[in-house]
This record gives C-alpha cells, structure tokens and sequence, in this order.
C-alpha cells in the first residue's frame, strides 16, 4: 500500500490522501455514506412540507389556538434559525472536523423536532416554547447543509462528485413528498389536536435511525491531513480502501508525483474568509452568491405561494392541494436524478447555465400562458413540473459549486455564507408573490412576477456561462489551491496571511 503522509521539509506534510481518494471505484461504503449524510435534505424537505400542511390546523381551537400572523412566524423562525445554524455550525466543521458536526447537528434537529410535537397550548409562554423548538430544529438542519455538504465532496470520487452531490441535494423533494403523504393522511384521519403532533414526529423518528448508521462513518481524510491529524488520516484511508477492497475490488498503486505538500492550517474565521472570498477569489464569490441567490428566490417565491395560486386562480379546495405538491416534487425529484450524471460528463458550466436558463424561459412561457387564461390547475401543475425539472437540477448544482470551488480550510464556512445569503433573499420571494397573488381577482400582477422570476433564472445561467467553473472529473485540490499548500511558484504561506 502506497504511504499517504509523510514528512518533507520541517512543519510541513507529504500527502498522498486526495489521490487516494480520487483513484476509488464506487462501493458499497459509499453508498452506504451517502445515504447516512444524504438524509438531511430529505428531513428539510419533510420539515418544511409539515410546518405549511399544519399551520393552518393549528388556527384551530382545539390545537394551539393560533393566530394566523402566530402561526405563520413558524416557518420565519424556522429559517432564521437555518440561517444561524449554518453559520455557527458552519464555522465548528472547519474547526472541528465533519464526523463530530455531522453527529451534533442531527442531534440538534432531533431535540428541537422532537419538542416541538409536546407544545401545549397555554399561553404566550408556550407559544415562545414553539418558536423556540422550531428555532433549534433550524438551526440542526442549517449545520447539516455545511457539514454534509463538505464531508460528502471530501469523500467522494472526482468522477462521481457532481452527480451524488447533485442528487443528494435533490432528495429534499423525496422529504417533501413524505411530509406532504404523511401530513395528508394524519390530518384526515386522526384527531386535529393529536395529528400535528405526529406529523412533526415524522423526521425525528428517520432522524433517530439514521443518527446511528452515522456513528460508524469515518472522518474525512482530506480534513485530518489539512489540520496535522496525519498518523489518523492515514487510519481512516487504510480503512476506506480496506472496504473497497472487501468488496472484491483491486485498488492500483497511486504515483507518487500526485502527492500534495501541506502546511497544517490555523482556524480560519468568517471575517478572514471575506478576505479569501473577495481577494482570492472575487469571481468565484460573485458566481456562488448569484446562483444561491437566483434559484433560492424562485423556489422560496413559488413554492411558500403554490397553494394560493391553485385555491385563488383555479378553485381548488384546499384540502385537495397537498395532492397537487406531489406531483409538483416529483418533477423536483427527477430532475437531479435523470440529469446529475450529464454535470460530470457534459461539463459543468454547459450544464449549469442550460439548466438555469432552460428553467427560466420555460417559467416566461407558463407566464403568458397563465395571465392569458388557458391553463387549468391540472396543466399549471404540469408546466411547474417541466419547469422544476430543469430547475432543481439548477438549484443542487448550487450547493455542489459553493462546496467545491473554494479551499478545504474554508469549505464548510463558504457553504454556510452563501447558504445563508440565499436564504435572506429567498424570503422575499413569498412576501412579493404573496401580495401579487391577492384575492386572484387580477392576474397581471403575478403574470410580472413571473417574469420576474424567469428573468432571474435567466441572469444566473448567463452568469454560469461567464464565470463557471469547469470542476467536473477534478480533484477539489486542483478545483482550489488549499491555503496551506505547498508548491513550487505557489502560495507557501497562504493560510499564515488569513489566520
């Protein structure tokens, strides 16, 4: 077996770990890996379908009694405590390691869920008790984006990267999917001041399984090796290819010429990333934020407004709309997954770009053919699915960018700003298609936002096709320079200036 590390010049590391990784076929511990990390978007997806299925049974005096201004600040508070666990959590997986945080921050989402189902209806202080635990189970599910993300890309072969992340990111809509079947059910078949409980069970009974799938992941090696942790990154390496190989397969000798030299890294904090994000890689900066951004305002503006359109456009009941949501996921659903291997093997820019744009002058056309009121609720549906094919795709190759295009010292810290952003500006898009849609006396205010919309999608493709990045089938070493790499004619001190 090849050695992964071993020492050069005096502080400094010899490694051979990220081609190591890279030169893996797919096997069952990867697999098995995915599944374990994947899990959180699904739990996202599922929380997010619970708390809009729910919050308007919970109006009702024989639940908590709630106001309509009360129960809709549930899913405010919900975000926002995304947003912060992102960013807190975020910061602790560069520190700490992806194995710990990918522990916490489950555990996190399982407490806060978990409370939320025993809230009694009994005041102002109870109320401050929901929004309490709703807070908590955001901030479980924000840390979960920036540390799975990272542990994922960091584990995971070049040549399958795009496509798993991509995939993964797609599974939120297979949570959507159970929240919307499992709300559905529960609402119409047990009592309304026990059935929302059970609702908000649901993730934390997944959530509780797979915790313990996670307990016997490795650390990422990459991680280790940049943080001085060599003697364990060589451990956990040995282990991963010792179950590659347990399942039949022959690992070839890995060149020496394709080791990297490292000097361990200091913590990095948020302001110094600024400077790493906006000096070292402005371009970059400026092409994550947008596709976050972009895609975060068109799923927030059209996906929190659904049900108004189909109730207030189309007369749709409104115990009739969680069915119309599943086959709007499904479309969510299959687009990462018939689309996710084309951003590994067409390329990522061509890929990225077309699918931003593809969505964005698909959603122009629904538009004129909404406010020329020719669809029905059954072919609006159908149009969002087309639409939310491409897009979705778009949307997942977001979070794959964030995570790949900038240094493994700041990795998880990027994800979580640029998370974080995405979700500010994500929480317009309600309140303004929200007030477009009105009473659905008039349809050329919501026939704008559309094209509002459109031309947002739009704008992020063209900017994927200026500034993207060609990462397909590239270690995330050659992707982006780690700060703390050595090489000739290189940065030798890179992460010195940014501690």
């Amino acid at each position: 077996m090849t050695t992964a590390a071993e020492a050069t010049t005096p502080g400094a590391i010899r490694s051979l770990i990220p081609a190591r990784i890279d030169r893996l076929p797919w096997s069952p511990f990867h697999t098995r890996m995915v599944v374990a990390l994947g899990v959180a978007w699904i739990l996202d997806g599922l929380e997010i379908t619970v708390a809009s299925a729910v919050v308007a049974t919970l109006t009702k005096a024989e639940t908590l009694h709630l106001s309509s201004t009360e129960a809709g600040l549930i899913a405010t508070v919900y975000l926002a405590g995304e947003v912060v666990g992102a960013l807190f959590f975020g910061r602790l997986s560069d520190k700490l390691g992806r194995r710990k945080l990918f522990i916490i921050t489950l555990a996190v989402y399982l407490i806060g869920s978990g409370l939320t189902a025993v809230t009694l209806n009994g005041g102002t202080g109870w109320l401050l008790f929901l929004y309490a635990t709703r807070f908590v189970s955001g901030m479980g599910i924000g840390g979960e984006y920036a540390a799975i993300n990272s542990a994922i890309d960091e584990l995971i072969p070049a040549r399958f990267r795009g496509r798993v992340d991509i995939m993964v990111n797609g599974t939120y809509w297979a949570g959507a999917i159970i929240g919307t079947l499992g709300t559905y059910i529960f609402l119409n078949q047990l009592d309304p001041s026990f059935a929302w409980r059970v609702a908000f069970l649901l993730g934390p009974v997944l959530g509780l399984v797979i915790i313990f799938v996670r307990r016997h992941l490795p650390e990422s090696p990459r991680w280790q090796v940049m943080h001085g942790h060599e003697a364990e990154a060589e451990k956990t390496i040995d282990f991963i290819e010792h179950e590659v190989v347990h399942g039949g397969r022959e690992l070839p000798r890995v060149a020496e010429d394709r080791a990297i030299e490292i000097k361990p890294a200091e913590n990095i904090g948020y302001f110094a990333l600024a400077r790493v994000l906006f000096k070292e890689y402005p371009q970059r900066a400026v092409y994550g934020a947008t596709l976050m951004i972009t895609q975060s305002f068109l799923y927030n503006a059209i996906f929190f407004t659904y049900t108004l359109v189909l109730t207030n456009f189309y007369g749709v009941d409104e115990k009739r709309a969680p069915l119309f949501l599943i086959a709007f996921a499904v479309g969510n659903l299959s687009g990462p997954f018939l689309l996710g291997h084309l951003f590994d093997t067409v390329g990522r820019k061509k890929m990225i770009s077309g699918t931003y744009i593809a969505s964005g002058v698909l959603l122009a056309i629904t538009a004129f053919l909404f406010r020329a009121d020719v669809l029905t609720a059954v072919t609006q549906t159908v149009a969002w699915c087309l639409i939310f094919f491409f897009a979705s795709a778009g949307a997942s190759s977001a979070y794959l960018t964030v995570s790949e295009i900038f240094p493994q010292e700041v990795r998880a810290k990027a994800i979580a700003v640029f998370f974080a952003i995405a979700q500010c500006f994500g929480a317009l898009g309600p309140v303004i298609y929200g007030a477009l849609i009105g009473e659905g006396e008039e349809r050329g205010p919501l026939f704008g936002g559309y094209l509002l919309g459109a031309g947002v999608m739009i704008v992020g493709g063209l900017v994927a096709a200026f500034l993207g990045v060609s990462a397909e089938g590239k270690s995330l070493e050659d992707v982006a320079t780690p700060l703390s790499m050595r090489r000739p004619g290189t940065r030798a001190e890179g992460a010195a200036r940014y501690s």
